[in-house]
């Protein structure tokens, strides 16, 4: 199985070219974005952000200092604008009480140990709190999102019903441990799930990975 994740990785580089992803200033402006993003499109949570931005610095301790009618208005364009600006006062507060504010301070702590602490938050599950790993803090944790899934289902690697944890372990025990290779990996999945491998009307006569797909003649 290692080489032919191996392989798909390498298809889907060639293909797409490096992704330069996750798009941010500052890491804690990623674990705002990786908030900000769910349940929806990321131009959504880029415009939010952007928002966010015009209002005020983007640190822990302005958006806890911040009038809940202007953070409201801010990310209103991410969707269920609400509920986020509550998780986004959660994990503000506990940046500041726990690491003075500053991303930076987490370092010291192991990756299982920073993974348990996010998912006792309230609204971070599991893919926002390995985005946030991997992307913001530079650890080892592959991010599984439902592009993942779809496509390695296809490709007749993992059940369509596979959980989270299931799918991670397969990435994580076929890749050597390199922040930069998960990275890349999953940005790639998903521009390849946005362009080609679509829930509906797949492009499979467009798709380079279709001789390794069993979906076509499934479907």
């Amino acid at each position: 199985m290692t080489a032919a994740f191996t392989d798909i990785y390498h298809r889907l580089l060639e293909i797409y070219g490096p992704q330069g992803w996750w798009p941010a200033d500052s890491p804690f402006e990623v674990v705002l974005g990786a908030i900000l993003t769910q349940n929806t499109a990321w131009r959504n949570a880029e415009s939010a952000l952007a928002s966010l931005k015009d209002v005020v610095p983007l640190d822990p301790e302005s958006i806890l200092n911040l009038d809940e009618e202007t953070l409201l208005n801010s990310i209103r364009p991410s969707g269920y604008y609400r509920q986020k600006a509550h998780k986004l006062r959660i994990i503000c507060r506990y940046l500041a009480d726990n690491y003075d504010g500053d991303l930076a301070n987490m370092e010291t702590k192991g990756t299982a140990e920073l993974r348990g602490e996010l998912l006792d938050l309230h609204g971070i599950g599991p893919e926002t709190a390995d985005s946030i790993l991997l992307y913001a803090l530079n650890r080892p944790v592959f991010v599984v999102d439902a592009y993942t899934i779809r496509l390695f289902e296809r490709l007749g690697h993992l059940s369509i019903d596979s959980s989270y944890n299931q799918v991670q372990e397969m990435f994580m025990k076929s890749l050597e441990p390199d922040p930069a290779v998960y990275n890349e990996y999953h940005a790639l999945i998903v521009i390849h799930g946005k362009e080609l491998c679509r829930k509906s009307r797949s492009l499979c006569s467009q798709c380079r990975l279709v001789e390794m797909c069993g979906y076509e003649t499934a479907a």
